[in-house]
């Protein structure tokens, strides 16, 4: 049955489903471990890099972690060429806005222009929708700092934590049971470090395979976007791997 009804995205089944934005949505599942977590100074987001190799130029060379502004960032999964094109979207958007108003868009009205593009390619024939979710992570003066999660259909939800990528069922379970409210910056990137640990599909998960960006309030008050340097990115997944070791240990002196 599907069969007849997937070859179009204004093609409705009979069950009400729209199969093209659907496969879209598998497409990210496919794509590396992306996570983003809330902290009470600060929002994490960390991604996954499937092309690692020593000849690439890491300077010049962004996979997963995209700056916005000078407060918003995000995380891509899915492919990269299509987020390229929205990138430059939500880029012309926010300088657009400051340059209007004076001021930093807001993060959710960033986030709903983007989504307004996404799901107007679900709706006219001759399109597909674009296979790509974003993590969009940021700070605003009205709502403080925020993360959402944007899907091909045009959906957008806010979250506290989320992960999207291969294995995110997995990266769900552990957030839900470690996240807890007025969770700081650095337990928030130890968490981080947790479920990139226990989600990807290597055995020595370091900088050459990761990007972290956070955007933070410093100690005088500023905020402000970076993005974690490659010691420290490996000090945290250094200092995870023992405690998932740890953890396994117990778990298997328990079951015995």
């Amino acid at each position: 049955m599907a069969r007849r009804y997937d070859s179009r995205t204004t093609t409705f089944s009979p069950e009400g489903r729209l199969y093209q934005v659907e496969y879209a949505m598998e497409a990210i599942n496919l794509a590396g471990s992306t996570v983003g977590i809330l902290a009470e100074d600060g929002v994490i987001l960390a991604g996954e890099k499937k092309t690692t190799s020593k000849l690439l130029d890491q300077g010049s060379q962004h996979e997963k972690l995209f700056q916005l502004d000078d407060y918003m960032f995000c995380a891509v999964a899915g492919i990269t060429s299509d987020a390229n094109i929205l990138i430059n979207k939500l880029r012309v958007s926010a300088a657009r806005h400051t340059y209007t108003y004076g001021e930093t868009m807001p993060v959710e009205q960033l986030v709903t222009s983007i989504c307004d593009v996404k799901q107007g390619y679900t709706q006219f024939g001759g399109l597909r929708p674009f296979g790509v979710s974003f993590l969009i992570a940021g700070y605003d003066a009205s709502h403080g700092f925020q993360l959402y999660h944007t899907d091909p259909s045009g959906n957008f939800s806010g979250w506290k934590a989320y992960a999207i990528g291969v294995n995110n069922n997995t990266a769900q379970q552990i957030m839900r049971q470690d996240w807890k409210e007025g969770m700081k910056l650095q337990e928030a990137l130890e968490l981080t470090a947790k479920v990139l640990t226990k989600t990807m599909d290597t055995a020595s998960p370091n900088a050459e395979k990761l990007e972290f960006g956070v955007v933070e309030k410093t100690e005088s008050g500023v905020i402000r976007y970076r993005t974690l340097s490659d010691a420290e990115v490996n000090k945290l997944m250094a200092d995870a791997a023992p405690k998932e070791s740890e953890e396994g240990k117990s778990a298997a002196a328990a079951s015995s």
